[in-house]
């Protein structure tokens, strides 16, 4: 990991410092700035990960991520930092390219827990995991040679979330593209459905949390599958 590769950007000293802390003493370079000016300096350095407050002095934090995932090299991984917990925020957040959203308060723990799991995803910690790949003329879906068992269902929803790695779809969303407009399920059925890919996927000796969970939104799939 480069110097330096941790951006923190939070106004309130306290929560900066202390995160700070935290990401120095799991041996995390760590730099840190109040102002989205002095983040867009910033950034003009080395970074793999960006920690943001949404609420700043001289602006919004969802102006930022939109000019860091605008860019089409080194663009760094980003965490949103904020008190505000509507989903509509989180939902926000994380479809214009958010890798997390921690909603404050929260202990520097988490938050260096977080890092360093969306740290491991973005520096290709499973390269050496088999392709999870989905055809949709054959409609077939394949975990390096081998093929996987899948009801209708099932594919539809890993189509869809292929068709994005890395996207959050909502449940909502989820039961409109697989499911149709107006369809009504619980939130348990979509889960359950989730719940046979990930065994599917480790069957085929693949790694479930391939499917990520996003915390109280829904689902998004890792990166580095082909659709």
């Amino acid at each position: 990991m480069t110097q330096s590769s941790i951006l923190v950007v939070e106004d309130e000293p306290a929560i900066a410092e202390s995160i700070a802390y935290a990401l120095r003493k799991a041996e995390l370079a760590t730099r840190q700035v109040g102002t989205l000016e002095q983040a867009r300096v910033e950034l003009g350095q080395p970074t793999a990960l960006l920690l943001l407050d949404l609420m700043l002095p001289d602006g919004s934090g969802f102006d930022l991520i939109a000019e860091v995932t605008a860019r089409s090299e080194d663009r760094p991984a980003i965490i949103v930092l904020s008190s505000r917990d509507a989903e509509t925020d989180r939902v926000k957040a994380l479809e214009m390219g958010a890798d997390d959203y921690v909603v404050k308060p929260f202990s520097p723990r988490e938050v260096v827990a977080r890092v360093k799991a969306v740290l491991r995803r973005a520096t290709g910690a499973s390269r050496s995991e088999p392709t999870l790949k989905i055809s949709l003329d054959t409609r077939r879906a394949t975990l390096g040679a081998r093929e996987l068992v899948l009801t209708r269902v099932e594919f539809d929803l890993l189509a869809l979330l292929m068709s994005r790695p890395g996207h959050v779809f909502s449940r909502t969303n989820i039961i409109d593209l697989v499911w149709g407009p107006g369809f009504a399920l619980s939130d348990r059925t979509i889960d359950s459905h989730i719940k046979a890919l990930r065994r599917e996927i480790g069957r085929a000796g693949g790694v479930p949390a391939l499917i990520e969970t996003v915390r109280g939104i829904g689902y998004r799939m890792g990166s580095g599958q082909e659709a």
